[in-house]
């Protein structure tokens, strides 16, 4: 028979001799395994679903033309939304719409009236909730809040006047839609309003030409729309009347850049992608994230993180706690063996390789068990605590066994480091 032939002989017949060490050694290894591989399949899988669903909640940046430059009273036209959105989807995934926002009146009272692209808000912003459909030609969806103020239901009709007063008071303020002024906190669709109304502007005279301006602050003329749909976001954009681009170039007889580019970016380092668009002065855009956004996401994501770091080091203890003290006690019944085989010629590194090989094997065994338990445990997390469905990574499991025997063969260093130093004449004499 050969050395090695030999070798795992008599590693075998250690094992089997000592079965219920044994499975105490590999049971620590399992529980170490199952938990941090459980752990560590939630905390990756986790948020990568959180991220790409919150970013189903709206965009996570927004950008405005700067209000002391030109694009601040003529918006950010077509090139310049080009570029920008080839700036951002070069740094991940992209979603974006764009917003032109004017002051409208509606029986009267002030609102806030957006010209948009349907297709491109409606993929944004999956949350929103439509009872009726979206704009199209001729047809408008309004906001919950509009809807019950003006008693509006889907098929009806709704009377919108522009009156350039309105606007030409608040030029280039349209650019700061979607922002709070005060602490430069982005809010994502928010109308430029807090409320969808606006203060009357000026009241200077007026030319009136197909019901597109207005004068007289009580006039209820102007263009007649359908009412599409009703929308329900439970935010700001409920005070919102929404309409195509088209339909507010043709009620305000003007052709212009939008006041808002609302973005859902995938971008690993958001705030790095912000500043590279800040810092291209020539753009005379100004980029900023929305907090209500990403806030939440990252602080779900940091809170996982953290309860992954600080249960892992604790089951890493135990684990060498639990593996140390089995190998102690496989050494400490093994003494007299090790005398006498020392006796006999044996040296010191080849009964220490046979008892970081022994550990490594029950770090094995106890691996392969626990990563397989602790996907077992992980589906079941997902499912009934996050709701969520969670696949099998092939690399997270080898990584997991392959940790598993490395954590038994360093929780075995100190007996075998005992065992290494056995004298045999003390041994034998004790015989």
């Amino acid at each position: 028979m050969t050395n090695t032939g030999m070798f795992f002989r008599m590693l075998l017949s250690a094992v089997f001799r000592r079965r219920s060490r044994a499975v105490m050694a590999v049971v620590a290894s399992l529980v170490g395994a199952a938990t941090l591989s459980c752990l560590a399949m939630i905390c990756i899988a986790v948020p990568q679903q959180m991220n790409q669903e919150m970013r189903a909640y709206g965009a996570n940046l927004i950008v405005t033309p700067l209000a002391d430059s030109e694009n601040g009273k003529s918006g950010i036209d077509d090139a310049m939304v080009e570029h920008t959105t080839e700036m951002v989807s070069a740094k991940g995934s992209e979603k974006h719409a764009t917003y032109r926002y004017e002051n409208v009146r509606v029986n009267a009272a002030p609102y806030v009236m957006a010209g948009v692209n349907p297709a491109q808000v409606r993929n944004l912003n999956h949350h929103w909730v439509v009872d009726g459909s979206w704009p199209s030609a001729g047809k408008v969806l309004v906001g919950r809040d509009v809807a019950d103020a003006m008693g509006l239901k889907v098929g009806g009709s709704i009377t919108i006047g522009y009156r350039a007063s309105d606007n030409a008071a608040s030029s280039g303020q349209a650019s700061q839609s979607g922002t709070d002024g005060t602490d430069g906190t982005a809010q994502s669709g928010t109308g430029g309003t807090s409320d969808g109304q606006t203060s009357s502007g000026s009241t200077g005279a007026q030319q009136t030409q197909n019901g597109h301006v207005s004068s007289d602050i009580m006039d209820t003329s102007g263009t007649e729309f359908r009412v599409a749909g009703i929308v329900d976001t439970g935010g700001s954009e409920d005070s919102i009347i929404y309409a195509l681009a088209g339909d507010v170039d043709k009620l305000t007889g003007s052709t212009r850049g939008v006041d808002v580019i609302e973005y859902s970016s995938g971008a690993s380092d958001l705030t790095a992608l912000v500043n590279s668009i800040n810092d291209m002065t020539s753009m005379h855009v100004k980029a900023q994230q929305v907090t209500k956004i990403t806030a939440s996401d990252t602080r779900v994501i940091t809170m996982l993180q953290t309860l992954f770091w600080i249960v892992s080091l604790v089951v890493l203890v135990f684990t060498l706690v639990g593996v140390g003290t089995t190998i102690s006690s496989i050494v400490s019944q093994r003494r007299n063996e090790i005398g006498l085989r020392k006796a006999l010629g044996a040296s010191s590194h080849a009964i220490g390789v046979e008892f970081y090989v022994e550990s490594a094997v029950y770090g094995l065994l106890g691996g392969l068990l626990g990563t397989a338990t602790g996907y077992g445990m992980a589906r079941w997390l997902c499912a009934t605590v996050f709701e969520r469905s969670i696949g099998f990574s092939w690399w997270l499991a080898v990584v997991s066994v392959v940790f598993s025997a490395l954590v038994a063969v360093v929780a075995s260093i100190p007996p075998v480091h005992r065992a290494t130093r056995i004298d045999p004449a003390v041994v034998l004499r004790e015989e």
